[in-house]
């Protein structure tokens, strides 16, 4: 048999439940969902900071796009709802800037990456420096567009630095992002790709044959800011801080990015 509960303790039962709920919303802290968009070679490592930074600040989620830094660039002169701009070259962010669509004062250098030639692993072409690609027996090379992809910029001017370009376009297979460019070489549709350092150390399916002197081309810097017309500035300033934290740089660092700065 149950005891019926006396009244007097079930009245006070129910304000202690209800004083408890209401302490429970007042302390709830305000969500803000920030969008981050960012540079696909990005991805893994900023996915990791991202968690850990959520981990730390549960009031606030992020939302993160990530693409080509050109084709993110035009998404933002478009008016797409972004906070943070992470960009894998100097000439998307300038472009905003010159543009006035940056927060002043928010935009800073904080990683850096090196060009790469890479093939499938299990490659018999005898491919080992850039200019190898003008052999007959390479048929296909992969990079990003170079009007909208970074990588893809990077690339052409490293080919046109050694002379090569005009060989080695008839051959080209263009990607959207250098992602796009490693999956090409990791499932072999091409024979050789262009990509970031970065890339090629995600991938045990392929394998790095050259590194583009440095003199080759322009130097493969992220800058990272917070757009103007973001409705969240003081969280994405605080979000774009941590980035820069011994916390988040040594996730960088882990991925094989350098520094920008110390």
């Amino acid at each position: 048999m149950f005891r019926r509960i006396p009244r007097r303790f079930a009245a006070a039962l129910l304000v202690f439940l209800l004083c408890a709920g209401a302490g429970v919303l007042a302390a709830a802290p305000v969500d803000v969902e920030l969008t981050v968009s960012a540079a696909i070679s990005l991805k893994d490592a900023l996915d990791e900071v991202k968690q850990l930074y959520t981990a730390d600040n549960p009031g606030v989620s992020i939302a993160t796009n990530y693409g080509a830094s050109g084709t993110l660039q035009i998404q933002i002169e478009q008016g797409a709802p972004v906070d943070v701009f992470f960009s894998t070259a100097p000439k998307q962010m300038d472009t905003l800037e010159s543009k006035g669509l940056l927060l002043e004062g928010s935009r800073k250098d904080l990683l850096r990456n090196e060009v790469v030639l890479i093939v499938p692993r299990d490659s018999a072409l005898g491919i080992s420096s850039f200019e190898d690609l003008t052999h007959a027996n390479v048929k296909q090379v992969s990079f990003g567009q170079p009007d909208v992809v970074p990588a893809g910029q990077y690339a052409k001017e490293v080919l046109t630095h050694m002379g090569i370009f005009s060989a080695i376009n008839s051959k080209a297979v263009l990607a959207k992002d250098v992602r796009q460019v490693l999956t090409y070489v990791e499932t072999g549709n091409v024979d050789a790709g262009i990509v970031y350092s970065t890339d090629a150390l995600s991938s045990s399916k392929v394998k790095v044959v050259a590194q583009a002197p440095a003199n080759s081309h322009s130097p493969v810097i992220y800058p990272v800011a917070v757009i103007k017309a973001s409705k969240n500035a003081a969280a994405a300033r605080a979000f774009e801080d941590f980035l820069s934290s011994s916390k988040a740089r040594a996730i960088f660092q882990k991925y094989g990015f350098t520094l920008a700065a110390p």
